[in-house]
């Protein structure tokens, strides 16, 4: 049986072994969570009848 090379010489698509990648997509994720957070601080927060209104709407619009 072949051995399986360690995840630190293995290479993505791009050429970057799995842990660059792994670092990178952890940080865009914490850039977007980040981002996220700012966007919703600035809109309405909506009370639970709106968010029931806006379920039937969209479900009876077949998106959901």
């Amino acid at each position: 049986m072949a051995k399986k090379p360690p995840s630190d010489r293995t290479r993505g698509a791009s050429g970057a072994t799995l842990r660059e990648l792994h670092e990178r997509v952890k940080r865009n994720r914490q850039r977007e969570d980040a981002a996220g957070k700012q966007q919703n601080k600035l809109a309405h927060p909506q009370n639970r009848w709106q968010r029931a209104v806006r379920y039937n709407w969209d479900k009876n619009r077949g998106r959901g």
